[in-house]
């Protein structure tokens, strides 16, 4: 073996092991739903979401670099324990998107949801002011589709607010931040 091999086989180990670190300390550590039980207002999603709702928001890279700003408009019905969302995004660029995610709400008070982009469900729980959910999102990037782990945090502020930040990651590593900002249209 040549030392040109040696080295990047060295390197590779290095990097792998820096991976596999990153993805170990990022499973231990961060919040966890319950840690918001006893907060106010309590968050339920069928509540919120009922109705019309705006959304403001971007995409960061993982530089923190602001890539996409968009505007959301959400019409949100609830059926019993399914909640339907009809979400009409309108990007900087001009172009738009639609996604509808029908969401049933579970015996023990979680969420369970699918979306045409979503891969497999979306699993949800509540607590206090929070919700939190997890889902692989097929996110398209040029002229090709990427499937991205969504960390997604909801947290209400008041009746008519609520504050959305998204960690995206592909192989276990960020690769960008969504936060968006939604308001619930006066009654």
């Amino acid at each position: 073996m040549n030392a040109l091999t040696l080295h990047s086989r060295a390197r590779l180990s290095r990097w792998t092991c820096l991976l596999a670190l990153a993805a170990m300390l990022g499973g231990c550590a961060g919040q966890q739903v319950d840690d918001y039980a006893g907060l106010t207002p309590v968050f339920d999603p069928a509540a919120f979401f009922k109705g019309r709702t705006e959304a403001w928001g971007m995409f960061q890279k993982r530089d923190s670099e602001v890539a996409r700003r968009f505007h959301v408009v959400v019409t949100g019905t609830v059926e019993g324990e399914t909640l339907t969302l009809d979400e009409r995004f309108r990007y900087d660029d001009g172009k738009t998107q639609v996604r509808i995610w029908t969401l049933v709400r579970q015996p023990d008070g979680s969420w369970r949801g699918r979306a045409g982009d979503v891969i497999g469900q979306a699993v949800g729980e509540s607590a206090g002011n929070a919700f939190h959910w997890n889902y692989t999102l097929l996110l398209p990037v040029k002229e090709k589709q990427y499937e991205v782990q969504m960390d997604d945090w909801m947290y209400q502020l008041d009746e008519r607010t609520v504050i959305n930040r998204t960690s995206m990651r592909k192989f276990g590593v960020e690769v960008g931040q969504v936060t968006l900002f939604f308001r619930k249209e006066e009654k």
